[in-house]
């Protein structure tokens, strides 16, 4: 049985506490703030929404938060996840890099999205709530939910962007089978909803609108509390159990990255590949290339302003200083549903702000493109977010072959296409076009957004 192996099989190599980026940051997150006082808030305010436990990650600067029995017992089913080489890629590119890529669809769901929906689930479970309502994208977040949801005996709602509700019919399936109530979005189910449709019935929605669905639901009843899959602190501590695991699996191949890529819509599987890479840095480790790669039809990190702004498009959520396209941009439909979000976690666009992270964006057809290339020297198909990453690798790879240089590569492959096989027939029949956000319409959104004393 080879070391590699050994590794995968021994449970006690499963993170024992997430890692927060926050102890080691060399300046702090500028402070969320109320969107009626533009104070900070405080505990109270968020909790109509989140159980205390969240709450407290959400402001810790603890280095280590333990991650519990019950969630490293889920965590067993999947995890450590497999570190690959991926030799024949590089063979492929005929590059001199090592590419390393950590892949996270073997979880159940088939992304890295179990790895916070477990935790959200066991720690509103703890504090008695009985349902969960959330949003998601492209369905590998709300399939996620869905599942740890069925785990904890929890009530699950999820408001599905509409575009990827027609596009993504599997994973509205897979939430069913999990037993969680899907619904398109926006949806005439709330106040938010039937003022979107009032406007445009035929609305493609977003993942803001969703959002505002989501939180409406949960702020109207006690027994309900709202779950996120992406931006949030507690959001992007939960994922970094991807980037601990690497950290000891790259060691393991007697290796360590020079450069690491990864998507980015929300942030956190970005998150959680880096952070702990970085966090080595800024306390005096190696110095690597973090590249983050977004969607050029919806690019909040290469585009957008760097500003306070609503999470959501009603104006329900509180304020975060985050590079944002304004609440009101609506991304065309591109395949990548995951990655339609106006705005990057507070964290990432720091560290964007700080000059630790570098980002590049992408139309879809090169995307998909890098991801056929992957998927014949590979085996494994991507999802089409991930599908970003594997672009941004295999370009890095290219850089390495035209520098004549040696580097380590290491990205997030952070889950599997098999739900998302229309996208590749769109592909293969020439039907996917590069589509363009809207100049007029971001600068409406930008114009909009609220003005915070600096």
């Amino acid at each position: 049985m080879t070391d590699s192996v050994k590794y995968l099989l021994d449970e006690s190599r499963i993170p024992k506490a997430w890692y927060n980026l926050q102890a080691d940051l060399p300046k702090p997150l500028p402070p969320v703030l109320h969107p009626g006082t533009h104070k900070p808030v405080g505990p109270d305010d968020l909790a109509p929404l989140f159980p205390m436990a969240l709450i407290q990650q959400e402001v810790t600067t603890e280095r280590e938060v333990e991650i519990p029995g019950p969630v490293r017992d889920v965590y067993r089913q999947w995890r450590v996840t497999p570190l690959f080489r991926a030799r024949r890629l590089e063979k492929a590119l005929q590059t001199p890099a090592r590419i390393y890529y950590k892949y996270e669809g073997v979880s159940p769901a088939g992304s890295h999205k179990p790895n916070t929906a477990v935790a959200q689930a066991f720690y509103n479970k703890e504090a008695g709530v009985k349902r969960l309502s959330t949003e998601t994208g492209a369905g590998q977040w709300g399939s996620s939910l869905a599942f740890a949801g069925a785990l904890f005996g929890l009530e699950v709602q999820v408001f599905m962007v509409r575009v990827s509700y027609d596009q993504k019919p599997y994973r509205r399936a897979l939430m069913e089978t999990y037993g969680a109530r899907c619904t398109p979005s926006p949806s005439k189910e709330t106040a938010s909803g039937r003022a979107i449709l009032a406007q445009r019935a035929d609305h493609p929605g977003s993942l803001g609108i969703a959002i505002s669905e989501a939180v409406e639901v949960a702020a109207q009843r006690d027994d309900t509390k709202y779950a996120l899959g992406s931006v949030l602190n507690h959001v992007l501590l939960h994922q970094t159990v991807i980037g601990l695991e690497a950290i000891e699996q790259m060691a393991l191949a007697d290796d360590s990255p020079d450069v690491i890529v990864g998507c980015t819509g929300g942030g956190s599987n970005f998150a959680g590949i880096v952070f702990p890479f970085l966090g080595q840095q800024l306390r005096g480790g190696k110095k690597m290339r973090i590249v983050a790669i977004e969607p050029a039809a919806c690019p909040s990190l290469t585009r957008g302003t760097y500003a306070y702004d609503f999470g959501d498009t009603g104006h329900l959520t509180p304020l975060t200083k985050m590079h944002t396209l304004g609440s009101t941009f609506t991304p065309p439909g591109f395949h990548a549903g995951g990655l339609r979000y106006h705005g990057m976690a507070p964290m990432v666009s720091h560290l964007k702000e700080l000059g630790l992270i570098e980002a590049r964006a992408y139309h879809q057809t090169k995307v998909f493109e890098a991801g056929v290339t992957f998927a014949r020297a590979e085996g494994i198909v991507p999802a089409p977010e991930a599908n970003h990453a594997v672009k941004g690798a295999i370009d890095e790879a290219i850089r390495c072959r035209e520098e004549g240089r040696s580097q380590a590569i290491l990205f997030n492959l952070c889950g599997h296409g098999h739900f998302d096989m229309q996208a590749y027939i769109d592909y293969f029949g020439g039907k996917l076009k590069d589509l363009d956000y809207d100049e007029g319409e971001l600068a409406m959104a930008l114009a909009g957004l609220p003005a915070v004393a600096a």
